[in-house]
């Protein structure tokens, strides 16, 4: 396949058929990542996404998912991606899945009657990146929204009947906020009910204003006993019938897996078993992004 730059995906997209229909991230400003700062972000041009996907039926025999790069696929015009999921359904009718990225601003630029339009061509599910419940975290981060507009496009999604994949980043809050952030996340959660529920730990990347901070001493990170701390209060509050919830990323000290609420009690005591014997945990050498 044809790449422009470092290529980023969600981990359950791991044998996912991936083509960029954008380049970058159309905010690329939050504080904590450097996902996207070696690009502009850009709309691919329409006949070299969908020349990929020629290529793509030539060189593979069966494609079952397709996600769709970079880190904002749906700010592209909407008669475009209808065309790229008419293409798609077309050349794999074995395809089971379409996903991609979608950020709070490009949610809200498309109409309900478009994202059901969407999910009725094939684009199954989103992933969106939640980060924290609260807004004072939100705002340091300069994530660009505050925690009820994120919340209320995760609601816009589900509404319109396409699933839903929320993540959020534990310690982003620093030990100052940390109390706030863990349970102003669970209630963001709990408000969208989305069906998969994904928690990172956070790294520090250089060339971010993160790394910066945490350089000159202004931002503490987390230690291995308040993550679980965090980790522990965010259990805790979740309400959240029927999400999967995931903490199985390179990034996390603890994994934790799990169907809310049926399995709350024994991820809570998976977090009482790694309080008491700290070995349990990943060790710092083996985390990553």
């Amino acid at each position: 396949m044809r790449y422009y730059g470092s290529v980023y995906r969600p981990p359950s997209e791991a044998y996912s058929l991936i083509v960029q229909v954008t380049y970058g991230c159309s905010h690329n400003t939050c504080a904590f990542c450097s996902m996207f700062k070696e690009k502009r972000f850009a709309i691919r041009p329409l006949e070299e996404v969908l020349e990929d996907f020629r290529i793509a039926r030539r060189t593979y025999a069966r494609v079952g998912r397709v996600f769709l790069a970079d880190g904002d696929a749906l700010v592209r015009k909407a008669d475009e991606l209808y065309t790229i999921l008419d293409t798609i359904r077309e050349l794999f009718p074995e395809c089971e899945r379409v996903t991609s990225y979608a950020s709070p601003a490009s949610i809200r630029i498309r109409t309900e009657e478009e994202l059901r339009t969407l999910r009725d061509k094939g684009l199954t599910m989103v992933y969106m990146g939640l980060e924290s419940g609260c807004d004072d975290v939100l705002k340091r981060m300069r994530k660009g929204h505050m925690s009820a507009e994120i919340v209320e496009m995760g609601q816009k999604v589900r509404r319109c009947g396409m699933a839903l994949s929320v993540t959020a980043i534990t310690g982003l809050g620093g030990p100052e906020l940390l109390e706030r952030h863990a349970i102003e996340t669970a209630e963001a959660f709990n408000a969208m009910n989305p069906e998969y529920i994904g928690m990172l730990t956070l790294m520090v990347e250089p060339e971010t204003p993160l790394y910066d901070w945490v350089k000159d001493g202004s931002f503490q990170l987390l230690t291995q006993p308040q993550v679980l701390e965090e980790t522990r209060l965010l259990m805790e509050r979740l309400d959240s019938p029927g999400s999967v919830f995931r903490m199985n990323h390179a990034s996390n000290y603890l994994v934790l897996k799990g169907t809310l609420n049926q399995d709350k009690e024994a991820m809570l005591r998976t977090i009482d078993a790694a309080e008491h014997d700290l070995s349990r945990l990943r060790p710092e050498e083996w985390r990553g992004l």
